[in-house]
């Protein structure tokens, strides 16, 4: 991540906007609810995309065609949910790939899908899930970031993989080759980017106290 402009195959490119596509439509459509709903939303919603910008624009060397980076979705993810973030990170994503070279626009179905959408719904399915167990607030949160992280790249290592299988390993072994360089690069950066989302949780809550949790508190 970001998989950068011509790394892949058109017929792949295109598959990947197919497969993203329905979900910033539903993404969409939720984000215009939630501000219909409460207006002053808006500026939560600005801020966790600027929040997503900042730290997935981190870009760190990891193999050829890709970078390692934090990818910011987990505020957005747990004031408003999976779905709206397939709208801020593509936001993101596609500003970068403009303004920085940073990943491309035939890549940019591709690397939505993997930050934007797989991320986000991941770390949303470990907090509801870490909260169910009684966690605690601060790491079901840190979990929620973190896991996210991991997650998108556990995504584009699959991407990579099946695109480019080494003859000696097939698709299964290629996909677990890529995953040796992504996930266990991501580990520490995932680490920090969890921290970093529980500090800045704990700054909205005390200078937006009506901001709630998409997944709820108690």
């Amino acid at each position: 991540m970001h998989i950068m402009e011509g790394f892949l195959p058109p017929a792949w490119c295109a598959f990947w906007f197919a497969v993203f596509i329905p979900f910033f439509i539903y993404g969409l459509l939720n984000m215009r609810k939630i501000v219909q709903k409460n207006p002053e939303s808006k500026m939560l919603l600005a801020l966790s995309g600027a929040f997503i910008f900042i730290l997935s624009a981190l870009k760190l060397p990891s193999v050829t065609g890709s970078t390692s980076h934090p990818t910011g979705v987990g505020i957005g993810t747990l004031f408003f949910g999976p779905s709206v973030i397939s709208v801020l990170g593509t936001i993101c994503l596609l500003f970068q790939a403009l303004l920085l070279a940073h990943g491309g626009l035939s890549t940019l179905g591709a690397n939505a899908f993997s930050m934007a959408v797989v991320g986000p719904f991941v770390g949303y399915g470990i907090y509801k899930l870490a909260r169910k167990v009684n966690l605690s607030q601060s790491v079901s949160i840190f979990l929620c970031a973190a896991l996210a992280d991991l997650a998108t790249y556990l995504t584009t290592s699959i991407q990579l993989g099946v695109v480019f299988p080494d003859a000696g390993l097939g698709v299964f072994g290629t996909i677990v080759k890529f995953m040796g360089i992504f996930c266990l690069t991501q580990i520490p950066i995932a680490i920090a980017e969890g921290l970093l989302t529980v500090v800045m949780y704990n700054l909205i809550a005390e200078y937006m106290p009506h901001a709630q949790l998409k997944g709820g508190t108690n």
